[in-house]
């Protein structure tokens, strides 16, 4: 059992826009937890996250500072994606436990490095994917385990909605804002002018320099449920298409995308669509985001989102009033179960190790748009087979000087 000052848990957090900001909330709520420190590159933003826990945390505007306080005890990461595997392997290199944003990694090299990282420092982590704790999925993975729907041969996951990137429109280039150290916001990303689309409200989702599509972005949420119920390894076999079809902002990540994850028994599917919010059968309809995720079983199907869980038989009819073994104790909430394993060195539910094999799937759907082609993957090696193209593009280029640390 570790010991902490005060009897407190000391949390840095790096990046508090956005859902950082939410996850500053979340995290306070907690007696026993302190916040000790704040990093954010934008000074509006940092004084902000400092007021709100009363002054007492103290500002960084590096990160690496931060990782060098010993006050901080664990770190929660939520800046853009592009950050997420250099932050979080020098996080576990110093020592910190962490709680990382999702996507957890962008590329299969950077979630493989961030997971033995982990497993060579001994620390905690834990994958921001909230929707994991809730009763619903836990219900959704009784149902699966139990075997009602028999062999499971596929799955299909979507989501669609009315969305032309949020009212993004098109911004033109600027100076940046004032204080905000833009080149160091880029950080391995590629050099680019400074664009309030991109930096505002975290619209730095529909840029592919720093998180690719869609896939990164909600994927982590909605593919976590079967990759969790059916307890998959890395897929096979991936091939992926899309494009900007339908959409007319400044954004540029895929508005469409079809994604066919395969393994030896069964097949797996994303459709995205940003341009149409329909529903799919799952849910009811009308306007909005509309997600969901199809169990397709010998015996029978399961239809499921954040909040529905519905059975069919065979046949199609609805099965009602079903009851089915618990496997799943419940979750003390996402935040609090990283808490509580930060006591307990107990390892959470999703973890860097147990999150590899989705992320390394959304990961490698994108190697698979990139090449226009079927890859055949192997988890023995860590390697697109017969591939070098594709292979190059499973570790990323960092623009200069940003690299990974190595073990």
């Amino acid at each position: 059992m570790a010991t902490f000052a005060n009897d407190k848990i000391q949390l840095g957090f790096i990046g508090v826009a956005g859902r950082g900001s939410d996850l500053l909330q979340w995290f306070s709520k907690h007696d026993d937890v302190q916040v000790t420190a704040i990093c954010d590159l934008y000074p509006a933003h940092r004084q902000c996250a400092i007021d709100f826990v009363g002054g007492t945390a103290k500002g960084y505007e590096n990160f690496r500072d931060l990782l060098a306080d010993d006050n901080v005890e664990a770190v929660i990461i939520a800046t853009p994606p592009q950050w997420h595997a250099i932050m979080a392997t020098e996080a576990l290199q110093a020592g910190k436990d962490v709680y990382c944003e999702k996507p957890m990694s962008r590329f299969p090299g950077e979630g493989k490095l961030m997971a033995d990282f982990a497993a060579k420092y001994n620390r905690v982590t834990q994958v921001g994917t909230q929707v994991h704790a809730t009763e619903n999925y836990r219900k959704c993975v009784d149902i699966v385990r139990s075997g009602v729907l028999g062999k499971i041969t596929a799955v299909r996951n979507f989501c669609a909605m009315n969305d032309d990137s949020e009212g993004l429109g098109n911004p033109e280039d600027t100076a940046p804002l004032e204080g905000l150290d833009w080149n160091m916001w880029l950080g391995p990303a590629p050099e680019t002018p400074f664009n309030i689309g991109r930096f505002r409200d975290g619209m730095h989702r529909y840029f592919a320099d720093y998180v690719d599509s869609w896939l990164h972005e909600l994927g982590p949420h909605i593919v976590d449920l079967p990759f969790w119920a059916l307890d998959l390894p890395c897929p096979k076999r991936v091939v992926a298409s899309g494009g900007r079809y339908a959409t007319h902002s400044i954004a540029d990540v895929p508005d469409t995308m079809d994604v066919i994850w395969e393994w030896d028994d069964m097949v797996m599917t994303w459709t995205l669509m940003q341009s149409s919010s329909f529903h799919f059968g799952v849910g009811s309809p009308g306007p909005g985001r509309k997600l969901g995720i199809v169990f397709h079983g010998e015996e029978g199907t399961l239809l499921a989102n954040y909040g529905l869980c519905q059975v069919l038989d065979k046949k199609g009819n609805l099965v009602e009033g079903a009851e089915y073994p618990a496997v799943n104790l419940p979750s003390p909430g996402h935040e609090r179960e990283f808490l509580n394993a930060i006591r307990s060195r107990d390892e959470c539910s999703c973890s860097f190790r147990k999150h590899l094999s989705m992320h390394t799937a959304l990961n490698l759907a994108h190697i698979a748009m990139k090449t226009n082609r079927k890859l055949q993957w192997s988890e023995e090696t860590w390697e697109v087979v017969g591939d070098e193209e594709a292979n190059r593009l499973c570790t990323p280029t960092y623009r200069a000087p940003w690299k990974l640390p190595t073990l």
